[in-house]
């Protein structure tokens, strides 16, 4: 029998929390707002696009009915980071949840795509700067603000190639991904690697501060691939298919909200058990 003093379900609530999402606008960003704006957490849509991410968050706003706030920042840039997290407090309040979602494909589709012999180091510099460094300088800023407090938790978006695998070449024979020819580059295994040892690290560096820090690990999302890919990336999979958007959002609202209140420095995959094979 539970104490009568506990509520399960409350444990999961996020009313009024103030949220702030990176890469707020990308195909799962928008996904992870809404299930915390669902959740009554007051959410910060953040991402490049200034007119982009006020839209949403309006958009937001009227569905759920909690303030929500859009902030463009580049996280690339150390002032960006520090005037975009003064901004939300400003409206919102004290960040008590941050997830660190930005993530890039360079500039150049091509380039990012351009097979291991060929890979421009110019263009490894460019995703790493918002993959890691910008994951580095958000988690600075708005982390070091909530061990000051006493209290946050912070989830930072990985990749089950970042930990346990690498990519299986043959299923990129014949794929493709907005009518490019798809694969996994280094650079994004590379990156997503350094996500899950920057969680690691923080998750310890701030345990004792209150905040807790932890990786959520997507397997491969249905966005846009062409059969051939989807078809032989199901094969692999102990589900027989790829994940949907909106199978990440459970996890999230878990690691954000008090439920997880003694779990740091985890590593959550989302994959239909590719990992477990």
């Amino acid at each position: 029998m539970k104490n009568k003093d506990t509520s399960f379900r409350k444990q999961f609530e996020l009313n009024n929390k103030v949220a702030v999402v990176t890469g707020g606008t990308g195909i799962l960003g928008k996904r992870f707002c809404a299930g915390l704006a669902e959740f009554g957490a007051k959410v910060a849509v953040v991402d490049l696009d200034e007119s982009n991410v006020v839209a949403y968050a309006n958009e937001l706003q009227e569905v759920y009915g909690v303030e929500c706030v859009g902030v463009a920042c580049d996280v690339r840039q150390a002032d960006s980071v520090k005037n975009m997290t003064v901004n939300v407090e400003n409206i919102l309040g004290p960040i008590e949840i941050l997830h660190n979602n930005a993530a890039s494909k360079g500039s150049d589709l091509k380039k990012f795509l351009a097979p291991l012999e060929e890979y421009s180091l110019d263009t490894w510099n460019e995703v790493m700067s918002v993959n890691l460094d910008g994951m580095f300088l958000v988690a600075q800023a708005i982390g070091s603000k909530m061990a000051e407090r006493g209290y946050g938790s912070i989830i930072q978006t990985a990749s089950i190639y970042g930990s346990t695998m690498g990519p299986d070449q043959n299923i990129y024979q014949g794929s493709e991904y907005m009518g490019m020819h798809i694969n996994t580059p280094p650079v994004y295994p590379a990156s997503k690697g350094g996500v899950v040892g920057l969680t690691n690290y923080l998750a310890t560096y701030w345990a004792q501060k209150g905040v807790r820090v932890n990786t959520l690990s997507p397997g491969g999302v249905e966005s846009g691939q062409n059969d051939i890919f989807y078809n032989k990336y199901s094969k692999r999979v102990p589900m027989k298919r790829m994940a949907d958007g909106d199978e990440m959002v459970g996890a999230l609202i878990f690691l954000a909200s008090n439920a997880s209140s003694y779990m740091t420095g985890q590593n959550i995959f989302i994959d239909g058990g590719l990992s477990a094979w």
